[in-house]
């Protein structure tokens, strides 16, 4: 990579802390590569005593294999490179006693979660809803306040259930060996904090700490880097407080003055050349994003060209929106001779996507929505891993605790709790300590009864699934336990149940193609199921070969990526700026995701919005969002205003291209 001037200023300090104030498309992720290859080559760091992290585990993927075209895969092997989360964890795993955890910890998914919380509401009869209470706790974790601390604090009769409900949640994770996604932060600090051996051992490993995205550090995680450079203090940050559009999970765009505020002798090094978008683009963008303060002013500049005007399409109503955007996509396919993949369709929301869904579909265009879930994120997919690694392995925690009580078998998270501190101190798994004698020592009467049919009932299935046929075990196990029963009583909807049902099918059939290898061998049940584990992982990660297919997502979900041709949709008062953000004073935040949006394009930005919008049912008028009129009025043209020119000329212009192609492809 070749770097400019302020790009390699930033590569060779090392001396004191610095923060990169790294523009859209400025070079951030080479200038981190080519940092940690700096620190190796020329300063001779020890690849083990450097820690880079990042957001996601795509951008943690890019960075290694970025690092390994320079240093080779036996160095980047070394290198910790990771999100918060997981550097989290791998600090859990290599002391977890500190934390007050057993070796071979389960991690709890947000959806597992949910459902401990929900049991425990139900237990307490509290007028919680499950999701605003997880919300509540995460707050309160990831700013280290203790049950007590929550309860001392809280100041409504919401809060008070919370912080109860709180207490009896961390005693039920930690009986149960478990930790979720918020400890993966607050329980390394806490280790770190409190443990002067733990923390001499980590400060004396860390170097150099490279921290990507920093806009979006919550306090938890500024804690953890913290705690993690202190002896040395060599620490780079690359962040960039315009696109800071995630305070909704904790992050704070203020965090730069902390920053600076910690480290009086922070050195600021700016990257303002952007290799992305064409000079009109970032004209209007930083037009736009300029009517918000900075401690930092930057000014982002582009040698690319002048480029295209910035295209409004004014709209009748939704349909119309979707309708003109599929076409002008066809058109600019065929014209330009490119592919689908690059264009992007950029929305606020997701309820946005429907109408274009229904577009893209009528015109053969294919397309993908990114974000959405997997099919192994399924409830009712995750359900029946989970017995079929019971199967093949009774001694799996996470497994047992998923489906202990899925159907309900009135073994609720109190008896759980019980079991698992009982565990605890056998120092085995649950369903090692299901078998003991000594558990009636904590258990007696029905609740014991409960737990050890269940563990009887999966002893016996777990000897059928070695003799018999694997895949009649499987469907007389959930024949047994009325699975299906219980999936069309637990839906939402009918409609519901019959996805529920459908996706139980499909793995059943997956299940079946898996049993016979590609050489007609038959493979074993515990075969199978580690082929099905393996996709589960990889269903979560990107392959990094897109389709040629039109991107669709929200504004959230496209930072960090860069399309030739976008088209931001819903351009309307109440979607952007959302109506929430109205209510919430948090305008600055949607303006900075306007300029998130802005930033994407490379070539050709297009905004659309519509005079109509169809709200519960009723068509009502929509206002033009004000980010609009924010834009220098030489770099953008609209078209489609009844104000200004004829909405039946434009767009018979379009329709007349359009059939023009179609003509030309017959």
């Amino acid at each position: 990579m070749a770097l400019n001037p302020q790009q390699f200023a930033a590569v060779k300090h090392t001396d004191t802390p610095l923060l990169v104030l790294a523009g859209a498309g400025s070079g951030k992720t080479g200038v981190i590569t080519e940092k940690i290859a700096y620190l190796i080559d020329k300063k001779q760091y020890s690849p083990r005593s450097i820690i880079a992290v990042t957001f996601t585990n795509k951008a943690a993927q890019e960075m290694k294999a970025r690092l390994s075209k320079k240093l080779g895969k036996q160095l980047v092997r070394q290198l910790t490179v990771s999100t918060f989360h997981r550097l989290g964890l791998d600090i859990l795993r290599q002391c977890p006693e500190p934390a007050g955890l057993r070796k071979g910890f389960t991690i709890l998914d947000q959806s597992d979660a949910i459902s401990i919380l929900k049991e425990l509401i139900r237990e307490q009869n509290s007028p919680l809803e499950e999701r605003t209470a997880q919300n509540m706790i995460s707050a309160w974790k990831s700013s280290f306040l203790s049950p007590k601390q929550a309860l001392d604090t809280a100041d409504s009769d919401q809060a008070r259930a919370a912080a109860l409900l709180l207490r009896d949640y961390e005693r039920w994770l930690r009986s149960c060996n478990s930790v979720d996604f918020d400890d993966l932060i607050n329980l390394p600090v806490q280790v770190l904090r409190d443990d002067e051996e733990q923390r001499s051992q980590w400060q004396g490993r860390v170097r150099h700490l490279l921290v990507d995205e920093y806009q979006d550090t919550n306090e938890a995680q500024y804690a953890l880097m913290r705690m993690l450079m202190d002896r040395f203090g060599a620490l780079t940050v690359v962040g960039d407080d315009d696109q800071s559009i995630y305070s909704w999970r904790g992050a704070r765009p203020d965090g730069l003055v902390t920053l600076k505020d910690d480290f009086p002798n922070l050195r600021v090094i700016k990257l303002e050349q952007n290799y992305r978008s064409t000079q009109r683009i970032l004209r209007a963008a930083n037009a736009v994003i300029s009517l918000n303060p900075h401690l930092f002013e930057k000014k982002l500049w582009s040698d690319l060209g002048i480029g295209d005007e910035i295209c409004l399409s004014v709209c009748r109503h939704g349909l119309d929106e979707a309708d003109w955007v599929a076409g002008q996509i066809l058109m600019r396919q065929y014209q330009k001779k490119c592919d689908f993949s690059d264009f992007a369709i950029l929305y606020r929301s997701n309820f946005q996507s429907r109408h274009f869904e229904k577009a893209m579909r009528e015109k053969n265009i294919p397309y993908q929505i990114s974000g959405g879930s997997s099919f192994f994120d399924k409830t009712e997919v995750k359900d029946m891993l989970a017995y079929l690694k019971l199967l093949v392995n009774s001694d799996d925690d996470t497994a047992f605790l998923r489906v202990i009580n899925t159907p309900r078998r009135e073994i609720g998270p109190n008896t759980v709790m019980k079991l698992g501190e009982y565990a605890r101190s056998r120092n085995c798994s649950l369903f090692a300590a299901s078998h003991e004698i000594g558990l009636e020592t904590v258990l007696s009467g029905k609740p014991l009864a409960r737990v050890q049919s269940f563990v009887n009932w999966l002893t016996l299935q777990g000897d059928n699934a070695t003799r018999g046929d694997p895949l009649d075990v499987v469907k007389g196990v959930f024949e047994d336990i009325n699975y299906r029963d219980w999936l069309d009583t637990s839906a939402d909807t009918p409609k519901h149940a019959e996805r529920m049902l459908a996706n139980m099918d499909e793995l059943m059939d997956w299940m079946g193609r898996l049993l016979v290898d590609e050489d007609q061998q038959d493979r074993t049940l515990a075969e199978v199921v580690n082929r099905l584990s393996l996709h589960d992982m990889l269903s979560h990660q990107d392959d990094g070969k897109p389709l040629n297919a039109v991107n669709m997502l929200t504004l959230h979900a496209a930072k960090g990526l860069e399309f030739s041709q976008v088209y931001m949709v819903g351009m309307e008062e109440d979607l952007l700026p959302h109506k929430n953000s109205l209510e919430d004073e948090a305008i600055e935040e949607e303006r900075r995701l306007m300029y998130v949006g802005m930033t994407r394009a490379r070539h050709q930005l297009t905004l659309t919005r519509c005079r109509s919008r169809q709200k519960y049912g009723e068509s009502s008028v929509t206002e033009q969002s004000r980010f609009i009129a924010d834009i220098p009025p030489e770099d953008i043209v609209t078209i489609g205003d009844l104000g200004s020119n004829s909405e039946e000329r434009n767009r018979q212009a379009g329709t007349d291209a359009l059939a023009s192609l179609r003509e030309m492809l017959k």
